[in-house]
């Protein structure tokens, strides 16, 4: 159990009060290593550890590491929350003397940059918060805590660490024992006492960062001479695990890259600052083993340079470390491209789980952007057990907001961005929605909702006349006209930011009221809804040409965020979604044409007007501008550019998120059609409406709801559909089941008018509609001829 309150807290910070200048800003301080020798008389009853080592710690209790925890503790904005962590040590102490030993890595606390390529806050060197509490079995206690008695040096075998640049380890300078007692530090320097953070001290709610798994190399090549590339066969993130005997002395070099150029050498111009390297210096005598502590990287390919004679595969193992969440379902088809990009969208998102949902694992940025997850946090959800994660994340928001009401656009703001511009805050609006609607959480909408409400009036004020002129990045990353262009210039492709500002503000307010009526803040909710309507009207007034049939300039993104919004008045939905068709179709050949913002909207909105045909075949296509385009180009992760290949390296990511859209969403609640029923959150009741369409001849998911485990999947041969459902127990759903006639739709080869368990609701879109009560049900029907189901 966790400390509750801080006077319960009797250590000092500790460490060393030394930095070394950066000019060069590779800010890299060498590791602190902390220890402290203590006996025990009696015999142990229960002993727990709490501590907080900033930037990054590990913990060594008598020659052995402590848990299994990496890159701990997770990242906060340190003046504001200091995360702690708790172990169970019994098991590790003995009657005796025993010693404690920590190491200090440098992490965010000690920022990797400080004006590189945005100024980056910093806040001092590592330090450390210890306290070990011992109860004996005759019921007396004990306290060992962080003060001057510690001994600390910094000229330990890891040397210069941080998570851009790598580290530097010198074997040679192991210190055999350090971490048992009896070990002679008399060549330690007492450690400094330094000013605590002013953040609060808070148990970490979330799962920790744990290397997850190993990938073995897939290839090695030599392209010159003692230069050797180990192929990961994946873009994957973490570090590798070296093997290799040589003389005292010899130096061994790794870096890593995404992609590699035409001689087969490593690509590192899209890493721009970041030197991702890591240097071995062997003590020699025997086989040596090393792997990071206080560095990770993003990368498929290994430069392996220094290593003493010729390396065989196994000299490297790829270890894959993220944070450690559950793994909450998956989805396969019958087309094999859909699930290769399904499949780069999982590497892609598990590789960004640092504590925070990072932009990039590979250069020197690696920030929690608030936009880029706004909707895919949705679709991250049916892949892995997110709860406590984007809780966490909504707390960094709330931890960063300022009194005015501002929230930044990333988070922690370690880039201290706060432009006001609508969209990428309104990530704080829209996650606590997906946690609700997904697991049932009402309680993080109702913490954060008086800070929810605080952004949403101060936003307000910037309205003029209706209509939010407040955008910082529009449709960020739209297709470019060239392939050497980050951003298009065309402004046929161009979203006015106003427009896409003002809509997502009416979403905001909208979201706002139904948060409002959910809490029983009815003035609120009345409020919001008022705004929602006038800003819905000056919406219309401004931008929606009557003779054209559309909105402004007709892009794609103009058209979808107020189809998806339901900004769009009745009778002018079919001429606006004509226009989306039109511009898909004509104009981008049956591509996309939306970037970051659109493209979190653009395939269920095409499917729930009736064009899922027209969604699978932009999830399909493989030439430029598409997903497909990017595996066909060898990736196994999803781009930051559509053109990524080809763009300016300045802004190249082989590992972004943000580019995915809904697809992911797409895939899950459309084609296996496992969705959430918003009138009963957590998937008490839920909706299984899948779409078989295009070539696709089966197609299954699963999804472990936090009420059990779902399944949906369908097989067509020919006209004939077998649907395979499981519903959980203590759950009801609603299924759809695509029939040319309801009636003539069978369950266990009984017709479904007789089958227990259902009830037949009726026809509806060339669906039979079912209320059904857990269990496994395999339904049967004749196809509809159109397999372009609403």
């Amino acid at each position: 159990m966790g400390l509750l309150d801080a006077a319960d807290w009797r250590g000092r910070w500790i460490g060393l009060d030394e930095a070394a200048s950066a000019p060069d800003e590779k800010r890299r301080l060498n590791a602190r290593y902390l220890r402290r020798e203590f006996d025990c008389g009696k015999e142990i009853d229960q002993a727990t550890v709490f501590m907080s080592g900033l930037g990054l710690n590990e913990l060594f209790l008598n020659g052995r590491q402590v848990g299994d925890r990496v890159l701990s503790p997770g990242l906060t904005e340190y003046d504001k929350r200091v995360f702690y962590v708790s172990y169970d040590v019994k098991p590790q102490l003995t009657r005796g003397t025993n010693a404690i030993g920590v190491i200090l890595g440098n992490g965010r606390f000690h920022a990797p940059r400080t004006k590189v390529p945005a100024p980056t806050r910093d806040y001092g060197v590592p330090r450390l918060l210890f306290q070990l509490a011992i109860r004996y079995t005759d019921g007396s206690s004990e306290t060992i805590i962080s003060d001057g008695l510690w001994r600390v040096t910094d000229k330990g075998p890891l040397g210069a660490n941080n998570e851009y640049d790598g580290e530097e380890y010198d074997a040679r300078r192991e210190m055999d024992g350090w971490d048992r007692p009896g070990f002679n530090a008399a060549a330690w320097r007492p450690v400094d006492l330094l000013p605590a953070p002013t953040g609060v001290l808070a148990a970490e709610m979330i799962e920790p960062i744990r290397v997850i798994e190993s990938l073995a190399p897939t290839a090695v090549t030599n392209p010159k001479p003692g230069v050797y590339i180990f192929d990961m066969g994946q873009n994957m993130v973490g570090w590798c695990r070296l093997r290799v005997l040589g003389p005292a002395g010899t130096e061994v070099r790794l870096r890593h890259a995404e992609t590699l150029k035409a001689d087969g050498m490593l690509y590192l111009d899209n890493l721009r600052s970041a030197l991702v390297t890591d240097m071995v210096t062997l003590k020699g005598g025997a086989e040596e083993v090393y792997e990071p502590r206080f560095a990770y990287h993003g990368f498929r390919f290994v430069e392996l340079t220094g290593f003493p004679g010729v390396p065989t595969r196994d000299a490297l193992v790829g270890r894959v470390v993220h944070d450690d969440v559950r793994p909450a379902g998956e989805f396969v088809c019958s087309n094999p491209l859909l699930n290769q990009i399904h499949a780069a969208i999982v590497w892609g998102a598990r590789g960004n789980y640092r504590s925070i949902p990072t932009d990039c694992p590979q250069r020197d940025e690696r920030q929690g952007w608030l936009g880029d997850r706004s909707a895919e946090c949705r679709g991250e959800a049916y892949d892995y057990d997110l709860a406590a994660f984007y809780d966490k994340w909504l707390t960094d928001m709330a931890d960063e907001q300022k009194n005015n009401g501002s929230i930044p656009d990333v988070a922690p703001a370690y880039w201290a961005f706060y432009n006001d511009g609508i969209v990428w805050p309104s990530s704080f609006i829209i996650i606590p929605h997906m946690l609700q609607d997904l697991y049932g959480d009402s309680q993080t909408l109702r913490s954060r909702y008086a800070a929810m409400r605080r952004w949403t009036d101060y936003m307000a004020g910037f309205l003029e006349d209706g209509l939010m002129p407040r955008n910082t990045y529009g449709d960020w990353c739209v297709p470019p006209e060239s392939p050497e262009l980050i951003h298009a210039k065309d402004p046929r492709r161009l979203t006015r930011g106003e427009l896409v500002s003002t809509a997502y503000f009416f979403y905001d307010l909208s979201l706002m009221a139904r948060s409002a009526e959910h809490l029983g803040e009815m003035a609120d909710a009345a409020r919001f809804r008022t705004l929602a309507a006038a800003v819905k009207t000056a919406f219309h007034r401004r931008y929606f040409d009557a003779a054209a049939g559309y909105y402004d300039n007709g892009t794609p993104t103009s058209c979808v965020l107020p189809l998806a919004f339901g900004m769009v008045p009745e009778e002018a939905r079919a001429g606006v979604f004509r226009r989306l068709v039109e511009t898909i179709e004509i104009e981008n050949h049956g591509h996309i044409g939306t970037g970051l913002v659109g493209g979190q909207w653009l395939m269920r909105v095409l499917s729930d007007n009736g064009r899922v045909d027209l969604a699978y075949s932009i999830a399909t296509q493989t030439d430029y501008p598409s997903w497909g385009h990017m595996i066909a180009k060898g990736a196994t992760t999803i781009w930051e550019l559509w053109n990524g290949d080809t763009a300016d390296p300045a802004m190249n990511s082989g590992n972004h998120v943000m580019l995915i859209g809904d697809l992911n969403i797409w895939m899950h609640e459309v084609l296996t059609g496992i969705r959430p029923d918003p009138e009963a959150p957590g998937f008490k009741r839920f909706i299984i409406r899948p779409v078989p369409v295009g070539d696709l001849a089966w197609a299954k998911a699963r999804y472990q709801s936090v009420r059990g485990e779902i399944r949906c999947g369908w097989t067509l041969e020919g006209d004939r559909l077998t649907l395979d459902i499981v519903v959980p127990p203590n759950t009801k759903a609603t299924i759809y089941v695509p029939a040319a006639k309801a009636a003539s739709v069978r369950e266990s080869g009984l017709p479904v008018m007789n089958a227990r368990g259902l009830k037949f609701l009726g026809a509806e879109d060339g669906c039979a509609v079912l209320a059904v009560e857990s269990g496994a049900y395999q339904f049967v029907s004749t196809m509809p001829t159109a397999r372009m189901i609403k």
